[in-house]
């Protein structure tokens, strides 16, 4: 199989998340207000953003494993199984390590 299209996307959702969490990471690391309301409010996002920022680096480290299974030859295996993914699966979760079955 030609995983073209799926790397494609692997690495173009790489990039938008490496910019979206340096855009983050800027915003965490401005200095806080000096008023305590606007502060409160201000570490209200900080929480927000580091939470994305979270689920956002899991998301990279998903991609970056799916990228190193396409230069492995072992994309679109089953890591659990041994079975092939289901190529609609890979179109919709390009980054999913499992078949539908072992996902479940």
């Amino acid at each position: 199989m030609n995983f073209a299209r799926q790397k494609d996307a692997l690495v173009e959702r790489r990039g938008e998340l490496t910019a979206h969490l340096s855009a983050v990471e800027h915003a965490l690391d401005e200095a806080p207000p000096k008023d305590w309301e606007d502060r409160a409010s201000e570490r209200q996002g900080d929480e927000v953003l580091e939470m994305l920022g979270l689920k956002e680096m899991a998301e990279l480290r998903r991609i970056d494993a799916a990228l190193a299974r396409i230069e492995a030859g072992t994309y679109g295996t089953c890591q659990r199984c041994g079975e092939s993914i289901a190529e609609a699966r890979l179109e919709f979760l390009p980054d999913t390590p499992c078949c539908t079955a072992c996902a479940s």
